[in-house]
């Protein structure tokens, strides 16, 4: 290591801020969380076609996929003296408090017409509150430290707050189907939203409130405003080129995009998967077991894994840490194959610590990883862009979810599942969902490794960066 790579100094963020910028991770897992939950009375109680379930998932995301380099680019550039970030964050978290609310006030009496369009739009202000916050607040993170294994630390404390929105989440299951709380998942659905969104809404906000940011107000940034609109597309699809003219970049964007999006596509058929496989398609015998496999696998990532790929990281690097993670998934994936045993739900117990290695590792490595490129971006561009990078490497995440909602939509037409009948009556459609459970991940995993091994910034290169960058700064003062 060079003298120049000696000298630079560790970036402490005190723990403070690093639990404020968890906090708004909490948020920005638990509405994703819930819905996908929420999502299944669409289908069970409320009566959607496979063609509107995808539609739901793939339309909305699209246009949340559009404008999240818009607002990236208008994050990276605002003057303020609240800095960059905070005021989109507050204003985000507030759009989807409001918009969850209202999203999910369905009744059964109306029409599937109705019910379907009024899901749909108020979906869209949904996630037009998601990206005024989740790009700012992303990229909040990215420029909290400059040192390699502290950028590692910020993100594995937002994970491990985060992952509580899954260990909570699951046991809304209990509370939808069960009729001592409900009379009808619809009914729990209109009431448990708000009860979800108020909070959450606050989650989001906190680090608007606590995270410290200096004013920009003297920064010399591109201009905003609606005659600068066309030049600021055009900059928006320059920094899109720049960005992925970095090959590391672009290995974080693929394999994020493969692990992520195989699990999601499969994540929303675990109701139908545990339900139908394990006690024959009725919800009721099936108890808490839903609940404790997304709660269980959620405890197993906040106290297993993330402190686990947090130690990896700084011993092997984190290439290795996350090829190591990945391998460990499979693993588990291979296990759930096998032990969806019918009659015999607690055999599942025995896979959910090695599955919950593969998503319950993945943002904590890749999250600090382009924070790292972040950095090489600057050396080549001498410009500083945490938010367009953010949104394009969330892009890739929401084009893909948005593709996997579909792709699950298509999954349960593909195998002919109807979610009227029992098991009995379609043994072959309810196999075919449980082999797309296992098989889809572990080929997302396989592809997502193969990308991914010949990555090449580790923490020597990643500190020589930093010093190439603070030698360049130097010379400016």
């Amino acid at each position: 290591m060079s003298n120049q790579t000696a000298q630079i100094r560790s970036k402490k963020v005190p723990m403070g801020q690093k639990i404020a910028f968890g906090v708004g991770m909490f948020a920005n897992q638990m509405f994703p969380a819930i819905l996908g939950i929420f999502m299944v009375i669409l289908v069970e109680d409320l009566k959607f076609t496979g063609l509107m379930w995808a539609m739901i998932y793939l339309f909305p995301r699209l246009f949340d996929a559009i404008t999240d380099p818009i607002m990236g680019f208008i994050s990276d550039n605002t003057k303020s003296k609240w800095g960059r970030r905070r005021q989109y964050v507050l204003i985000g978290g507030i759009i989807m408090g409001v918009a969850y609310i209202f999203m999910w006030q369905l009744f059964k009496e109306n029409s599937l017409q109705y019910n379907f369009w009024y899901f749909f739009l108020w979906s869209v202000v949904f996630y037009l509150g998601l990206t005024f916050f989740s790009v700012p607040y992303v990229a909040m993170g990215y420029e909290m430290s400059d040192d390699f294994h502290e950028r590692t630390s910020i993100m594995a404390i937002a994970q491990w707050i985060g992952q509580w929105a899954w260990v909570i989440a699951p046991w809304f299951w209990v509370f939808m189907y069960d009729p001592d709380w409900f009379p009808s998942a619809e009914v729990a659905v209109r009431e448990l939203a708000v009860w979800v969104a108020i909070p959450c809404a606050l989650c989001a906000i906190v680090p608007a409130v606590f995270i410290k940011s200096e004013s920009t107000l003297d920064k010399d940034y591109e201009p905003l405003n609606f005659s600068n609109i066309g030049g600021s597309l055009k900059k928006i699809l320059q920094s899109f080129v720049e960005a992925f003219k970095i090959k590391e970049f672009r290995k974080l964007c693929g394999a994020t995009f493969f692990i992520y999006n195989a699990f999601m596509a499969v994540s929303s058929l675990t109701f139908f998967v545990i339900v139908y496989k394990l006690f024959n398609g009725n919800a009721g015998d099936s108890g808490i077991w839903v609940s404790l496999f997304g709660c269980l696998g959620a405890l197993g990532t906040t106290f297993l894994v993330i402190p686990i790929i947090t130690k990896m990281s700084k011993m092997f690097g984190k290439k290795k840490a996350f090829l190591i993670a990945q391998g460990i998934s499979i693993f588990g994936y291979v296990l759930l194959y096998f032990l969806f045993v019918p009659g015999k739900p607690w055999l599942y117990i025995v896979a959910l610590p090695f599955f919950s290695f593969g998503i319950g590792s993945l943002f904590t490595i890749m999250m600090s990883m382009t924070a790292d490129i972040i950095d090489v971006d600057e050396l080549n561009t001498g410009l500083r862009r945490e938010g367009i990078f953010g949104a394009i490497y969330w892009w890739m995440v929401k084009v893909g979810f948005a593709i996997a909602g579909a792709f699950s939509g298509l999954i349960i037409w593909i195998v002919g599942f109807n979610s009227e009948l029992p098991t009995t009556d379609q043994v072959g459609a309810v196999d075919g969902l449980h082999a797309f459970f296992c098989v889809l991940p572990v080929l997302g995993t396989l592809v997502a490794m193969y990308i991914m091994k010949d990555y090449d910034i580790d923490e020597e290169k990643a500190n020589e960066i930093r010093a190439q960058l603070e030698a360049r700064k130097a010379k400016l003062d």
